[in-house]
């Protein structure tokens, strides 16, 4: 193995490479980014975007052979033997299901961001594993990387394979990288002549890596001459010579996944398996995320779904002190919760999808915004569930069938729910990517401006220009169609809560402003600020989604538009109380006082509050290792679905 030295990495240089990542320029136009610039434009999204009549016929066949299929899987017999069948395997890859989102020319089904997402669904309300499976292969694996920024030669090599079954994974986390690329330690040195790269490195949470055929890489390329080197991406073959999976990693939910720690060691890759150029393999993933990341909503949406169908049909059939536990007040707000929001969680799926496909918006703030806000309420979602079915909800699936009851998995979906929170960027995470593109503007208007590096002539300069953006724009945000009491009748009863959103975005820009002229450069470290500020945009894009989507139900199928519009309606309000609870919080909060706390408790000063109990995880290992575990020569990879000449 190559000796591998990483030099520390300070914070200047994390922001760098994650600013050098991001796409820098606004070529379309964005529903989401203009309500952090109080530009509400629903022309963007209303009449609610359809997806494409070419598609649609593929995309409703194929959901027919998926429902039949999934109707025959056993989610009990996953969860029991902590894997997903290989005749399960095989089964999707009959239909075509590794294959939902590549071009038919290169043998997929071409569906589209849309149907690929009702897929997800489905499957969602079945088994989430199955969801990660095909979401890790589809949405961050080999496919969506190379339809994306592959060459033809690339795309004609791989994607055919991947629509048969070779399962493909992702591999960027390492033991000391999560969501700080810059510190990535993997390497990928040219040889001599040119032909090849030689990889190492070890890979951690390899979701699909215990099974794939096909890896995406991410490894540092060293700068040299005829190399301009830096984080690149590479097509790897998963049984190539020094790829070893020592350990498949177990978790708290989504028992079936096959997630591994690899590690390449001198793993020799042709030159021609370099996706895009050196130094672009973090755009790329970023790009790829951009609709990749709305598989994960579109999963929340299909739990949210079935727990909606059972908190309906247990809270009518459990009665307790004279009635069914649904018509108690307590348990009734809960149930209006769940359906208020999983109609609202569809509505922002439906519509992200359609955008996607439509390829006309920019929607990387849409997507971010559906995974972040999904994947928080999908998780409230399943906790209400746990919380409706009682002590029901606490027990599994497999004791309840034990004792002759139904097997609702409640407390199944609540552990598999969870990790929607942390995967593909945790919610912390996700709200500093969202933050940074809700103030791009203004970046981009007063960036010397507010920078401390800039000299006094450079700040100058920058004042000049920004003073003229600032002429435009805040003159807008004093009045808008939210003020007239006419604006978007169209509507209905949903008017208020559009003209609502409309006023609401001008008051969350002229906030952003007012923090931006406040802390400048300091902006950046009120993360508690900057939450908000993408919490409350997020809530103002789903009542806007969901919106737009009775409207579209109430105009196409009219006997679902007076519920469509109660489920809205309902959700518009819960989520006007929420937001005006956030704009509250940005002004008057607890947040220097908490970030106080936590440096004394970080401090150590109140260790003696921990006094009185024992902790069973000390001496069981270090937090972090870089070591391999001491059987590291076992390889426990597996190929499920070998071509058909090999079977």
């Amino acid at each position: 193995m190559r000796e591998v030295t990483v030099s520390p990495v300070d914070a200047q240089q994390s922001r760098a490479v994650a600013e050098a990542a991001r796409e820098q320029d606004w070529r379309k136009p964005s529903f989401a980014r203009g309500l952090y610039l109080g530009q509400f434009d629903l022309s963007l999204i209303h009449p609610h975007p359809r997806p494409d009549p070419t598609r649609r016929e593929r995309g409703e066949r194929f959901l027919a052979a998926l429902e039949s299929l999934l109707r025959d899987v056993d989610g009990a017999r996953i969860e029991r033997e902590s894997r997903i069948p290989d005749e399960t395997f095989e089964a999707l890859a009959a239909i075509g299901a590794f294959g939902m989102k590549i071009p038919v020319e290169y043998g997929g089904l071409g569906l589209g961001q849309y149907y690929y997402n009702r897929a997800l669904v489905m499957i969602g309300s079945v088994n989430a594993s199955i969801g990660a499976l095909l979401s890790a292969h589809q949405s961050v694996g080999v496919p969506e990387p190379l339809v994306l920024a592959g060459t033809e030669e690339q795309k004609r090599q791989f994607l055919p394979r991947c629509a048969a079954g070779a399962i493909s994974a992702f591999l960027l986390t390492e033991p000391e990288v999560g969501s700080d690329p810059a510190r990535l330690r993997a390497t990928a040195v040219p040889s001599e002549d040119g032909t090849e790269y030689v990889l190492d490195g070890t890979k951690l949470w390899t979701t699909n890596g215990v099974v794939a055929e096909l890896l995406v890489v991410m490894a540092r390329v060293p700068k040299s001459d005829g190399h301009r080197g830096g984080i690149s991406a590479f097509v790897v073959e998963a049984d190539s010579p020094g790829i070893t999976v020592h350990r498949r990693n177990a978790f708290m939910g989504l028992h079936g996944i096959e997630n591994g720690l690899t590690s390449l060691r001198d793993v020799r890759v042709p030159a021609e398996n370099l996706i895009g150029r050196e130094g672009e393999g973090l755009k790329i993933a970023l790009t790829t995320l951009n609709a990749g990341r709305l598989a994960i909503p579109a999963i929340c949406a299909g739990a949210g779904k079935w727990s909606l169908k059972i908190a309906r049909e247990w809270s009518r059939e459990r009665v307790q002190w004279g009635r069914p536990v649904g018509e108690h007040a307590a348990v009734a707000h809960k149930i209006a919760f769940i359906a208020a929001t999983t109609f609202a969680l569809e509505a922002v799926v439906d519509l992200s999808g359609v955008l996607a496909d439509e390829d006309r918006k920019d929607i990387r703030i849409e997507a971010a915004l559906a995974k972040m806000w999904a994947s928080e309420m999908g998780w409230r979602i399943a906790d209400e569930l746990v919380q409706v079915r009682g002590g029901r909800g606490f027990e599994t699936a497999a004791s309840l069938a034990a004792r002759g009851e139904r097997a609702v998995g409640a407390e199944q979906v609540l552990r598999d729910m969870r990790i929607n929170r942390i995967f593909e960027g945790s919610t912390e995470i996700m709200r500093l990517l969202i933050a940074r593109e809700a103030v791009d503007a203004h970046l981009t208007a007063a960036g010397d401006l507010i920078d401390p590096h800039v000299d006094l002539a450079g700040k100058a300069k920058a004042a000049a220009s920004a003073s003229g953006f600032y002429a435009r724009w805040l003159p807008q945000l004093v009045a808008g169609a939210g003020d007239l009491p006419t604006a978007y009748d169209e509507f209905g009863a949903l008017a208020p809560h559009l003209r609502y959103v409309e006023r609401t975005s001008r008051k969350l820009a002229r906030a952003t402003f007012y923090g931006m002229a406040r802390w400048q450069g300091g902006l950046e470290a009120k993360q508690g600020f900057l939450a908000r500020v993408v919490d409350i945009g997020a809530e103002l894009f789903a009542v806007s989604a969901t919106c737009v989507r009775a409207a579209m139900i109430a105009a196409e199928q009219p006997e679902r538009g007076k519920g469509a519009y109660q489920l809205a309606d309902t959700f518009a309000d819960q989520s006007r109380h929420r937001t005006e609870r956030l704009l509250h919080e940005l002004w008057h909060n607890t947040d220097a006082a908490d970030e106080r706390l936590a440096a004394r408790v970080l401090d150590g000063r109140y260790a003696w509050l921990e006094e009185g109990i024992l902790d069973p995880s000390e001496g069981t290992g270090p937090w972090i290792t870089e070591e391999l575990p001491t059987d590291a020569g076992e390889n426990v990879a597996r190929r499920v679905i070998r071509p058909a000449d090999e079977a």
